[in-house]
C-alpha cells in the first residue's frame, strides 16, 4: 500500500494525501511537481527512473473499509535535498531516455 508521504522530499513543502501536485517514482520517493519539472527533469535521484502523479486514497468508506481513514497517511517526512550540481550531470545522462527504457 502507497504511503502516502507529507511532504517533498526536495523541498519540504506539504502534500497532504488529497494533494494534485504530489509526484512518486516506483519506489514511492515523493516529491511535488514544480521540484520534478524545475529541479529533477523527472529523473529520481534515488532510482533514476521517471515520476507519475500519485494516487489519492479515497477519504470516505465507500466499499470495504478501503478508505483514509482506515488506511491513513504517513506522517514520517523525509527530507533529503539533492545537491543541484550533481543532479544536473546524473539527469542529463538519463532524461533524454524514454521512462520506460531507463
Amino acid at each position: 500500500m502507497i504511503e502516502l508521504r507529507p511532504t517533498c522530499e526536495y523541498c519540504n513543502s506539504n502534500l497532504p494525501a488529497n494533494s494534485t501536485d504530489a509526484m512518486i517514482c516506483s519506489f514511492e520517493c515523493t516529491f511535488c511537481k514544480e521540484c520534478v519539472d524545475n529541479i529533477l527533469y523527472n529523473v529520481c535521484p534515488n532510482c533514476g527512473g521517471g515520476f507519475t502523479k500519485r494516487p489519492i486514497r479515497p477519504s470516505e468508506n465507500h466499499k470495504n473499509e478501503n478508505y483514509l481513514g482506515k488506511y491513513p497517511a504517513s506522517t514520517v517526512i523525509k527530507h533529503k535535498p539533492v545537491n543541484i550540481e550533481q543532479q544536473l550531470v546524473f539527469s542529463n545522462n538519463i532524461k533524454s531516455t524514454p521512462v520506460n527504457e531507463r
